[in-house]
């Protein structure tokens, strides 16, 4: 895409500033996961990893190589978590890797997967994870990325048919583009998941909610309230409430 072409797209990448996601956001995030159903405690949770490799996302690969392998660990005493990573990049690349139950294995395979300009994909992981969950049940998926340059009735479309299909999408968003977040919205009010917008800076804030994320899918309240770390400690709150 031309420099002409992104600085016209309201729905590209915010060039401003990125502000501190506020806690009443991240309140409301783990608010709205309290009506979903979760797996039973000691079953096997299969987790879509959804990402942005386009170019900018680079940090944030890095970031999510690290914090794959925490979210394995978390569940480990809560059952077991097989995940797959699912991204896009360049002008028509959008790929998928086989079920990893390992972290070290899907750590390894991201780690050889480098960032390349492109536009959004989001639509492409939508319709990867219906065919999925057709397949073998699907727990949740999780995207994160910071633009949207698809249009909005198609991935509305999408998230719906993956509302019915039963599998909550949560969607992170980083920076603060208002567009993006208006779909991000929406996809996850139509599939029943839930939003939160994080700061660049606030790595260890997406690190906690993640790693919630991820507890709550394989193993429900009782996995959660085994553990004492801060994401699911916020989470426990809005549950119980």
């Amino acid at each position: 895409m031309s420099d002409n072409q992104a600085k016209s797209s309201v729905t590209n990448r915010s060039e401003s500033a990125p502000a501190t996601a506020a806690h009443s956001e991240v309140d409301a995030f783990l608010a709205e996961i309290k009506g979903l159903t979760a797996t039973g405690a000691g079953t096997r949770g299969r987790l879509i990893f959804g990402l942005d490799a386009t170019a900018s996302r680079q940090p944030t690969w890095d970031l999510a190589c690290q914090l794959q392998g925490e979210m394995f660990r978390e569940v480990a005493t809560a059952g077991s978590l097989d995940m797959q990573l699912v991204y896009y990049r360049g002008l028509d690349e959008c790929r998928n890797s086989r079920w990893f139950p390992d972290p070290k294995q899907l750590g390894k395979a991201m780690s050889q997967i480098m960032c390349n300009a492109g536009h959004t994909q989001i639509e492409r992981i939508l319709k990867h994870t219906q065919k999925e969950t057709k397949l073998l049940r699907v727990s949740a998926l999780v995207f994160v990325g910071d633009a949207m340059e698809e249009n909005p009735d198609t991935l509305a479309h999408e998230a719906n048919e993956l509302g019915r299909l039963g599998v909550p999408a949560f969607m992170f968003q980083e920076d603060d583009n208002p567009a993006v977040e208006q779909v991000f919205r929406e996809i996850s009010r139509l599939t029943h998941g839930a939003y939160c917008r994080f700061d660049p800076g606030a790595a260890r804030q997406l690190a906690e909610l993640l790693r919630a994320v991820a507890v709550f899918a394989v193993g429900g309240l009782t996995a959660l309230a085994g553990r004492h770390d801060a994401g699911a400690t916020k989470l426990l709150g809005q549950l119980r409430r």
